[in-house]
């Protein structure tokens, strides 16, 4: 806090955290009840914290996202997996080098859309990890723009990519969390191909736009073969678990253009009241 933000008389905490670590050296001052509760780690990582991580972890992007005045997002998800085309034959698989077309057509729509951003609106927004997520990142980069990364702690904790401009880098220990912040500013969704998580990201912002709790947006799924061979989406729409206008929620396209055709032609309207077919 600034001082001339101030709207207290009071002194501020961190200026009682610093005191704090200047007291003498006794064993009322080692014990753990001693430390200061907003500056105690272990007392933070406690069960019953739980409902407090979760509320710090929405607020903190959040805070520093509207200092930066982050207006709207465009959200690329996609796998981690995925090669740039330049490191093709070190893909684990043969189908998986092939997909690394996708790579270059994330960081072809991430540059397309950031020369168009003044910074503020429409600024693209990704896991922060490796491929595609890499890829969305240097298109930003690429156009000279800057762009925000989601990261998540993993088991085996990787660096966010090197693209993602450092203000807009956040690390989540809570996945709903991250899930929130990816969906809260989006005015456009772009989903590649990808693995379970990318799966989980699509059908759970899917839903929200399919139940009326999210206003729809431009829903793009690069790579139509890759999405129907994986998924049988008019099965669903047969069977009766979904709705023929479902299928209308989402769009194919192959390149970053076709991807900006669909944005720039998109009709604005309201989240749904009722659900179809219910």
């Amino acid at each position: 806090m600034k001082d001339d933000n101030r709207k207290h008389p009071f002194r501020y905490s961190k200026q009682d955290v610093e005191a704090a670590q200047e007291v003498p050296d006794t064993p009322q001052t080692r014990s753990p009840a001693y430390a200061l509760a907003f500056a105690d780690n272990e007392f933070l990582c406690r069960d019953e914290l739980r409902p407090v991580r979760l509320q710090l972890e929405l607020l903190k992007p959040e805070m520093l996202m509207d200092e930066e005045d982050i207006r709207s997002t465009i959200v690329l998800f996609g796998g981690a997996r995925i090669p740039e085309p330049a490191k093709k034959d070190t893909a684990r698989t043969e189908t998986l080098s092939g997909l690394s077309q996708y790579y270059e057509e994330a960081r072809i729509f991430a540059k397309l859309m950031t020369e168009r951003s003044d910074g503020h609106e429409d600024v693209i927004v990704t896991g922060g990890g490796p491929g595609v997520m890499e890829a969305g990142n240097r298109g930003a980069i690429d156009a000279g723009g800057r762009s925000i990364g989601l990261n998540i702690v993993l088991p085996h904790e990787q660096a966010p990519n090197a693209y993602v401009t450092p203000e807009l880098c956040f690390n989540f220990h809570y996945f709903a969390i991250r899930k929130m912040h990816f969906l809260m500013r989006a005015k456009a969704v772009a989903v590649f191909p990808g693995g379970f998580g990318t799966l989980d990201e699509t059908f759970e912002a899917l839903t929200l736009i399919q139940t009326g709790r999210m206003a729809p947006v431009p829903f793009l799924l690069f790579g139509e073969e890759f999405w129907r061979s994986i998924i049988n989406w008019e099965a669903l729409a047969d069977a009766g678990t979904i709705s023929e206008e479902d299928l209308s929620l989402f769009k194919f396209v192959e390149t970053g253009q076709q991807a900006m055709d669909v944005i720039d032609a998109w009709e604005k309207s309201p989240a749904r009241a009722a659900i179809p077919g219910r």
